[in-house]
């Protein structure tokens, strides 16, 4: 299964959010099952820098996005889906236009938000962190 993990699941992560760092952090650790493929974008990686570098400055925050990187599939933006980001009237959000197509691409079977709303014109299926758990961490454990 392949599943795609918004900006704002690895910022709790980085920056041990609570309530959810429990279970995203949990959710970052299906990388190491062979079931599950986790992606995120460039661009989530960007989003979750500029606020890691905000709790813990640039060299642990670079740090932090560099562990990331190499234990997350990075999932690229074609010249097609950013065309179709921008050209979706459903999409009003270009960046949450950009993650959706990127996760399309990547034949992700869902998006994990904390903004499950930002994702209303999707096809996939989109759950927060909790949902996520509860839903599917027994078939990953």
């Amino acid at each position: 299964m392949n599943v795609f993990l918004d900006a704002n699941i690895l910022v709790s992560v980085l920056n041990k959010e609570y309530p959810l760092f429990p279970f995203t952090s949990r959710i970052l650790s299906l990388n190491q099952n062979s079931r599950i493929r986790l992606y995120t974008s460039p661009l989530c990686l960007a989003i979750a820098f500029y606020f890691a570098e905000k709790k813990s400055k640039t060299v642990l925050a670079k740090q932090k996005i560099n562990l990331l990187a190499a234990n997350l599939n990075i999932a690229s933006n074609s010249a097609a889906s950013v065309s179709l980001a921008l050209n979706n009237p459903s999409v009003h959000d270009f960046e949450d236009g950009l993650e959706y197509y990127a996760a399309l691409e990547n034949q992700c079977a869902c998006i994990i938000t904390e903004d499950v709303n930002d994702f209303y014109f999707s096809e996939l299926e989109v759950l927060n962190s909790q949902g996520f758990f509860k839903k599917y961490m027994a078939k990953f454990a």
